[in-house]
């Protein structure tokens, strides 16, 4: 009779562990879905080889080239400076009806003259522009004067705006006693100061995707991208907040100065704070670059953000990969469903069309940037 009591014992407690080591039951779950706590027959395959094809069977609408001439405000072509580059380039954009490339590079000085030279002598002045930048090697004592004197000589010699400032403003770049240099630094306001006072836009890039800074484990979406590329990876060091006040600080100390805040601010995941963003600093403009897995996951908010907040977005894709831009278009002007994204370590999620009426894509494509930066050439947009 012992070893019988012991035996209904030794079962219980069994049945007691493993239901200890079941996950915890949802609200309004009655019972352990099938297949929990299993673990696969099969050896699991790597991250990087597992690419399940979809058995979905629904309308495609792939869109080639944009409905509307489009102004890429956040380009990175080659450097202008030869014929043939430049034909390169062009030939691309004709194929995708980008009708104006801004090459965000941000030279200055010399190599700045040598591409507005170049572009010039090519005969399609109308559909390139150059935006300069700021040599941060100077830092310490008169450098935001010097560097707004800068700013105005490239302006005069035909930049039409200031960018791309990129990520290493606020992450690496340092005063001279080794300490951060911030955003809102008073050392950098006669920089944005003078953007203003030229009528210019201040293209700029803060941080990174908040998922960078967090941590890296199997919760992080972004695991792959960041196990891939170690220079993405921000888990020690200034933090995702502190970067954003500061920049939120900035663009409300220079309400006279434009800005526009490339890849929407990295708040595509949170829409509803860059629209606060919006609704405080009318001086606050944002670009659509490397962020399309974002709003390609919520097409229904995201085409409600885009409608209410027409007049402050403008199209950017960063990269140029002219093989890349028909994923925009898609996702802009259809009303597709569950496609693939373009670079699957970004996102292992699908893509959904948000289907915007036109008036806000001749908005996104190209009448923001052309009311933005006035350097930019009217020719072969519609009037």
């Amino acid at each position: 009779m012992r070893r019988i009591v012991l035996s209904i014992v030794a079962l219980v407690a069994l049945a007691l562990a493993a239901l200890a080591a079941q996950p915890p039951q949802g609200p309004g779950q009655i019972r352990p879905r099938p297949g929990t706590g299993r673990e696969p027959e099969f050896p699991a395959p790597k991250i990087t080889d597992y690419k399940p094809k979809s058995m979905l069977v629904v309308p495609e609408h792939p869109v080639p080239r944009a409905r509307f001439p489009v102004v890429d405000i956040h380009g990175h072509p080659p450097a202008l400076v030869t014929p043939q580059a430049i034909q390169t380039v062009l030939d691309a954009m004709n194929q995708l009806n980008i009708q104006l490339m801004v090459q965000a590079n941000g030279v200055s000085g010399d190599r700045l003259k040598q591409q507005l030279d170049a572009i010039a002598a090519s005969g399609h002045k109308d559909r390139f522009a150059v935006f300069t930048s700021v040599d941060w090697r100077s830092i310490g004592p008169g450098f935001g004067a010097r560097a707004a004197r800068q700013l105005e000589a490239d302006v005069k010699a035909g930049a039409a705006g200031l960018g791309e400032i990129g990520k290493g403003l606020g992450m690496d770049i340092r005063n001279p006693d080794g300490t951060r240099l911030k955003l809102d630094d008073p050392e950098l306001d006669p920089v944005w100061d003078m953007a203003g006072t030229l009528n210019i836009p201040v293209f700029i890039h803060t941080a990174e995707p908040p998922a960078f800074f967090e941590a890296l484990d199997y919760n992080n979406e972004r695991w792959l991208e960041l196990a891939l590329f170690r220079e993405r990876r921000h888990q020690e060091g200034v933090r995702f907040e502190e970067l954003m006040a500061e920049r939120d600080r900035m663009v409300k100390k220079h309400p006279k100065t434009t800005f526009i805040l490339a890849h929407m601010g990295w708040h595509a995941n949170d829409l509803a704070r860059l629209g606060k963003i919006f609704d405080t600093m009318p001086n606050a403009y944002t670009e659509v670059g490397a962020i399309l897995y974002d709003l390609g996951r919520q097409p229904r908010f995201a085409r409600e953000f885009f409608v209410k907040y027409q007049d402050r977005i403008l199209f950017g894709k960063d990269s140029f990969q002219p093989d890349e831009y028909p994923y925009y278009w898609r996702v802009f002007e259809t009303a597709d469903e569950y496609f693939d994204y373009y670079r699957d370590y970004h996102a292992f999620w699908k893509l959904y069309g948000l289907d915007l009426p036109d008036q806000v894509l001749k908005k996104l494509y190209y009448q923001n940037a052309l009311k933005l930066v006035p350097g930019l050439g009217k020719a072969g947009f519609p009037k």
